[in-house]
């Protein structure tokens, strides 16, 4: 398998994120970014973990 070295893309709307200026932020507000982000994650994973499923079943359905 070859290995992609072209650089990471990242969308817009994720640059705006990391980007954000947090200095004006309150320390509840950050507690609330950080509990919104660990959602956010456990939620892609979930996707993640559902989408190597279908592709395995498919792998598994034509022999690959």
């Amino acid at each position: 398998m070859e290995q992609d070295d072209s650089p990471i893309r990242i969308p817009d709307s994720l640059a705006m994120l990391v980007q954000a200026d947090l200095d004006p932020l309150s320390l509840a507000e950050l507690e609330t970014r950080i509990a919104v982000l660990e959602q956010e994650i456990a939620r892609t994973r979930r996707h993640m973990e559902r989408a190597s499923l279908d592709r395995a079943s498919a792998d598994a359905l034509f022999k690959r």
